[in-house]
């Protein structure tokens, strides 16, 4: 099991003097790191269609990037390329458990593991990301350059390679196994491999007004909500009729404030918004169905494990309580909210911790779509 140490800050010390304000060097963090995931095995997720991953190089000062899958990586040379990975955690158990000890914020805010793999020289270039991440150094070393949060101009490096302009360097380190780098939203930053490495990047996302506003749109088309029209039966007559009065604009603007201060409808969206995956799930379609019974028995000698990547959420609204929203789904269990809570904060359940909802049908049929849903499973190898 990990454990990070946030240079004897608290988790919530961190929070307050670090989180969205300025990077922090964490040196061994993760004291004794050993990668959870090998190079092989990285190149070996590369192959799949269905995984994010680029190659990104850089040959005479030109810089070139591609989207997977990928199969071959002998053109590339012995330096000055780098691969990356995202949504590992999805697919590897080991790079999962990475994430227990960075759950000190919600669930919702943690995007994925992106792992990468660099030959000396490699790295991505200079760049900022509009999202957390906590950089854990892997084997090898890496040097890594963090500048201070001021508007830099933005160089199209390639057509899918965004750098910025040169910055002046406020963390100039060289990152050992084990040691991590802190970098908020903003500020500029890259890394280059000193050797051959490994880097894993822990990403909290979270997401713009236009997106929120685009998936609001989404749901209330999708759920035929919003349909009723803007009305004006106190209209005066207009010597203007090229003017939107402010009359006009207060009620159209009204309108929308309208569908905004409806808590439900706005939970419910939230929750199936939120809960939604980023990245491709590593469902096993291939699994036979489980009866309720076959859970029950084989809970007894094996926990059960919720799949890497997967969402899941609810509110302490009243009028909520009895709802999980998960991969984008609502499951609604009346006045079981306790277990609903354990099936949320908890990625690894036994048969103790579930004991009290063991005995209730309802609890017991969800329990059991979950698992044939691929949400939940058990590990056949412990």
């Amino acid at each position: 099991m990990y454990s990070v140490n946030l240079n004897n800050l608290t988790r919530q010390q961190f929070l307050e003097q670090y989180w969205q304000k300025k990077p922090l060097l964490i040196r061994q963090g993760l004291a004794n790191f050993e990668d959870p995931i090998t190079a092989d095995e990285l190149a070996g997720l590369a192959m799949e269609e269905q995984i994010e991953s680029r190659l990104v190089s850089q040959k005479d000062g030109q810089w070139q990037a591609q989207h997977g899958p990928f199969e071959d990586y002998d053109h590339l040379g012995e330096s000055h390329w780098s691969l990356l990975i995202q949504g590992v955690d999805h697919w590897d158990e080991n790079v999962d458990a990475l994430l227990t000890q960075f759950r000190f914020l919600p669930n919702w805010r943690i995007d994925d593991v992106m792992v990468s793999f660099a030959t000396p020289g490699g790295g991505v270039g200079p760049h900022v990301d509009n999202y957390d991440v906590f950089i854990i150094q892997g084997s090898g070393k890496r040097h890594w350059q963090v500048g201070s949060n001021e508007e830099l101009k933005e160089v199209i490096a390639d057509q899918a390679l965004l750098h910025v302009e040169a910055f002046e360097p406020i963390i100039d380190v060289e990152l050992n196994p084990g040691d991590i780098l802190y970098i908020p939203p903003g500020f500029p930053h890259q890394g280059i491999a000193i050797e051959p490495s490994m880097s894993f990047s822990v990403g909290y996302r979270t997401c713009a007004k236009s997106h929120l506003f685009s998936g609001l749109a989404d749901y209330l088309i999708d759920n035929q909500l919003g349909k009723d029209m803007v009305v004006d039966p106190q209209r005066d007559a207009t010597q203007t009729p090229g003017l939107i009065d402010d009359n006009d604009f207060d009620n159209l603007t009204q309108s929308l404030h309208e569908m905004l201060d409806d808590q439900a409808m706005l939970t419910d969206f939230y929750g199936k918004y939120l809960s939604s995956a980023k990245h491709e799930l590593a469902i096993d379609d291939e699994q036979e169905p489980f009866e309720s019974q076959d859970i029950l028995d084989i809970l007894t000698s094996q926990p059960l494990l919720r799949l890497g990547g997967l969402r899941c959420m609810y509110f302490d609204k009243p009028w909520a309580l009895d709802d999980l929203y998960i991969n984008g789904e609502k499951y609604t269990l009346t006045s079981l909210s306790p277990a609903l809570r354990l099936l949320a904060d908890t990625n690894i359940l036994t048969q103790s911790q579930l004991a009290p909802w063991l005995n209730e049908p309802e609890f017991i049929a969800l329990l059991t779509q979950l698992v044939n849903a691929g949400y939940w499973y058990f590990n056949e190898s412990d």
